[in-house]
């Protein structure tokens, strides 16, 4: 299904100008080598580009190019055509073993010998006659090489000039190696797994580059390399047939979709992937404000809005831009989740379903977060990232959350499906660590027992905001304990640690040992009040007291606990609001 599905959308891309047809690929290209009519090397041009930061000083990257397709290298020697490191154009590098590079450079020439001996054109002649003269030994002291030898000799990959034009881009030598590459019938001929077509079969695939942790010379997605996984004789990939056209098609797919860096994100080590069948990045688009609560293209509010409209079913009329994507909400869109593993890559998930029942899924996510914000947040949505951040000491040295944890929140999130357990375990004991229940933190304990009822826990204590009529003991004690928190700061302005510091976490676990101390307390500090003051918290404290009865409960359990947090978190906003609305009387 992977394989079919990536397939599908790199003839989408083909169809749409953004990828080259089999037999080509965009590889990266630091230097440019000229010659001339004789194959003499004239100079060694850079390539490399500024990259897309605006009003910022960068270093320059290798310029990406269409060329012949690489081949896949593991220890042996096997050259590119027209394009390749140092080792195998020049027949130097900087790896200690200057036989294995001779080995290489003689490689490619025989290479291109194949290929363009029967080429009558300026270019073709000009590159043989660079081959056959060409002298590695010769190399480091040759005029052309002086000045960027250390890089050349590096790993950065290089193409001919001839005349002041790529040698790649003769049309006589690119029909050359399109024969070449489209009359390759080696491999067993076999029915494809993906195209159910019969044909030669890949016995290596492409590799995938770009993956986060992920070997830099690329990793492999299919791959068989321990006779255990191999059966009734066969090796490699011929236990699992793919055709060389479906592996070039779906490894070049997914190249594009790594190296599109707009349209993907990380959670925890896992490169997160996503795409329409109809290869248009516009959903691409929706799809990342909607996940991430951010947006390259349209600002946060856009973003929700044009999602509202689309589940609606109403057409988007407020911005010309948007109203002109016409997106299809039953269109067929991919989740893939890939995590190094070595030289292989792990799929953490493959999710598939209709454009629509993603942003549903994502925007009921969004509004089981929604809750109260504290004044000064203007974000309106939670993103991801934020969201996993809550489960992690912000003071540790690593503050990246638990790969496995953050792969099973995205997966409830885009199945709309019970979060994980993990997530409302790193919620508590951060809670329990900090003293601290921010907006995030409530927001989590609020759509996780949405979405995971529990009989100790009542859904009016899962609220956006302040639920006054609200019985239930836990939230209340949780109101109570803002109250107490409050009457202490007021009676001691200026004060550095509330009882919050040193009783929220034995107040929500055991509440029958801690509340007496903290009225006695609270009676104490109330005489220290203006009259006013005191009427104001008296009256709340005899509210709060009354729903709780004449005793306090011994122990209260985990989902309790969260009432507690929520009860507490509702009260404190509710209380900044109204200040702030009193100073703005």
């Amino acid at each position: 299904m992977i394989l079919q599905a990536l397939t599908q959308y790199y003839e989408a891309l083909v169809g749409q100008g953004k990828l080259e047809r089999p037999g080509w690929a965009k590889s990266k290209i630091s230097y440019a080598l000229s010659i001339n009519a004789q194959g003499e090397l004239l100079q060694a041009d850079i390539t490399k580009i500024p990259p897309a930061q605006d009003g910022k000083k960068a270093t320059l990257i290798p310029q990406s190019m269409t060329l012949p397709a690489p081949v896949k290298r593991s220890s042996g020697i096997s050259s590119n055509f027209l394009w390749d490191n140092s080792s195998y154009l020049l027949g130097i590098d900087n790896k200690g073993k200057p036989q294995r590079s001779v080995d290489c450079f003689r490689a490619c020439r025989a290479l291109h010998h194949q290929l363009l001996d029967g080429v009558d054109t300026p270019a073709a002649k000009a590159l043989l006659a660079f081959f056959d003269h060409w002298e590695p030994a010769q190399a480091q002291a040759h005029p052309a090489l002086q000045e960027e030898w250390e890089e050349l000799i590096s790993s950065a990959n290089l193409v001919f000039r001839y005349e002041g034009a790529y040698v790649h881009e003769d049309p006589l030598i690119r029909q050359a190696w399109q024969a070449h590459y489209d009359a390759d019938e080696s491999g067993p001929q076999m029915a494809c797994l993906v195209t159910g077509q019969v044909g030669p079969v890949e016995a290596v695939h492409p590799a995938i580059k770009g993956v986060m942790g992920a070997q830099s010379s690329g990793a492999a997605l299919v791959s068989f390399n321990a006779p255990a996984f191999c059966s009734y004789g066969k090796e490699q990939n011929l236990n699992s047939p793919v055709s060389k056209y479906a592996a070039f098609a779906y490894t070049a797919a997914l190249n594009y979709l790594v190296s599109d860096r707009e349209h993907s994100f990380r959670v925890g080590d896992t490169t997160v992937l996503f795409w329409a069948k109809d290869g248009r990045s516009a959903y691409q688009d929706l799809f990342l404000g909607a996940m991430l609560g951010e947006s390259p293209s349209y600002s946060e509010g856009d973003i929700a809005n044009l999602i509202k409209h689309l589940l609606q079913g109403d057409p988007p009329q407020y911005d010309e831009a948007l109203s002109q994507l016409n997106l299809d909400l039953g269109m067929d869109f991919y989740v893939l989740g890939l995590a190094p593993n070595a030289a292989r890559l792990s799929v953490r998930f493959f999710l598939r379903n209709s454009f629509g029942h993603f942003l549903q899924n994502a925007w009921a996510h969004q509004e089981r977060l929604d809750i109260v914000r504290p004044l000064g947040d203007k974000l309106d949505t939670i993103p991801l990232w934020r969201l996993l951040g809550a489960t992690v000491n912000q003071n540790s040295k690593d503050k990246s959350p638990s790969p496995v944890m953050a792969g099973e929140v995205l997966r409830a999130i885009l199945t709309d499906t019970r979060y994980p357990a993990t997530l409302l375990n790193g919620v508590t004991l951060r809670i329990r660590a900090d003293h601290k229940v921010d907006r995030i933190r409530a927001a989590i304990l609020k759509a996780y027992y949405l979405k995971a009822s529990h009989p100790d826990i009542s859904k009016e204590v899962l609220t956006v905001s302040l639920n006054p009529a609200c019985d239930d003991a836990a939230y209340v004690l949780g109101r109570l304990f803002s109250v107490l928190e409050a009457i202490q700061s007021t009676a001691n302005p200026g004060i550095n640690a509330t009882i919050k510091d040193k009783y929220f976490s034995s107040a929500s676990a055991t509440p029958s040992r801690v509340f007496p101390t903290l009225i006695n307390l609270a009676q104490k500090h109330l005489r220290k009040m203006s009259t006013g003051s005191h009427i104001y918290y008296d009256k709340q404290l005899s509210e709060l007291t009354a729903k709780l009865g004449e005793s306090f409960p011994d122990r209260l359990t985990l989902p309790q606990q969260g009432a507690f947090q929520l009860g507490y978190y509702h009260q404190t906003q509710a209380r900044y609001t109204k200040k702030e609305e009193n100073e703005n009387v």
